[in-house]
């Protein structure tokens, strides 16, 4: 006889292990679900409780929780790696949303399949990938998304989505606005490629190469160049709270660019769809934060761009350093920075 669902459910539970931040937020109920159906079983119980609304958890890697959670806490435990296609070019891979995203990276790589190499030690699980459009070193989803499977929790009906249907934007998608909170992320399906085509240029990737004396250019090469790069200005969630990049780097009219390069001659730039990109780490670093302390709340003293928890600092006190650092820049730039971290 299969056991209720109910016993899985576990009540007023810290979520400080469910969020790279570590902060102690609470919340009523943390429901585990690998199906379909215990995702549905966890919902009727939230009606039988009288509970609305409800929080789906991946790797808790790109959240600000600010309060407790009054309700329902849905965790992502959805995994498998399979190949549900391939051609004479391509690999079409699914993964459970669930499944860690580094690990699913390190998983293609010693398949030989190419693509998301760049992407390698981004904290968070496979179902962030296509909400948050993740990208590094040159490399977004959007380049290498096929589909994927989503609940939709009103309708309680399984939809597929393509490239198109995400409607992907710089660290967006519609998951993040139009549907935010509509839909659970069950799978998603890449198309990777057999024969690589790399992307070395972006970053400090070449200059790394050449320091690890790379002889033949590989996708693990590639892979363990943005690990170095990574580890060295980024800290490990393991160690110090962080989401690591909070901000999304600004993109600015030629106009405005213009104006403020004659200000600040040394400020860097890349071109980008709309205007120019200008790194938001800099913008911060200028203003003075970078390795700023109050209490627990930070700026990494290695990169402007993470903000940090040492410790017990609450989400609120986040949110309020990120506050001063958004009003600061706005107020000697004139840019108004965003933040990447979904604040709950």
């Amino acid at each position: 006889m299969q056991m209720p669902y109910d016993h899985m459910i576990q009540e007023n539970i810290s979520l400080q292990p469910y969020n790279t931040f570590g902060i102690d937020a609470r919340a009523r109920y943390l429901a585990p679900f690998d199906t379909v159906d215990a995702i549905e079983e966890a919902l009727r119980f939230s009606q039988r409780q009288g509970i609305t609304g409800q929080l789906t958890l991946g790797g808790g890697s790109n959240i600000l929780l600010t309060g407790d959670i009054d309700g329902l806490v849905l965790k992502n435990e959805i995994t498998g790696i399979t190949i549900v296609h391939q051609d004479a070019d391509h690999v079409y891979v699914r993964a459970g949303a669930g499944e860690n995203w580094h690990r699913f990276v390190l998983h293609c790589i010693e398949q030989g399949f190419a693509g998301i190499e760049n992407l390698s030690l981004i904290p968070g699980n496979v179902g962030a990938s296509p909400m948050q459009n993740i990208g590094a070193y040159g490399v977004e989803i959007k380049d290498v998304f096929h589909e994927l499977q989503a609940y939709h929790v009103r309708d309680r009906v399984v939809e597929k989505f393509t490239a198109e249907d995400c409607a992907f934007g710089y660290r967006d998608s519609v998951f993040k606005n139009k549907y935010r909170d509509q839909f659970i992320i069950l799978d998603v399906t890449y198309r990777l490629n057999k024969k690589p085509v790399f992307n070395t240029s972006y970053g400090a990737i070449a200059q790394e190469l050449e320091k690890m004396q790379v002889q033949e250019l590989t996708i693990r090469a590639v892979s363990d160049a943005v690990i170095r790069i990574r580890s060295s200005k980024l800290p490990d969630p393991k160690e110090t709270g962080n989401a690591g990049s909070f901000f999304k780097n600004p993109v600015v009219a030629e106009q405005q660019f213009d104006d403020l390069k004659t200000r600040y001659p040394e400020m860097p730039s890349f071109r980008a769809e709309g205007g120019v990109k200008i790194p938001a780490g800099w913008l911060i670093e200028q203003c003075g934060w970078k390795g700023y302390r109050k209490g627990d709340a930070g700026c990494y003293p290695k990169q402007a761009l993470v903000l940090v928890n040492y410790g017990h600092a609450s989400g609120r006190e986040i949110l309020q350093l990120s506050n001063d650092i958004i009003a600061s820049v706005q107020q000697r730039f004139g840019i108004t920075l965003e933040r990447e971290v979904n604040v709950i």
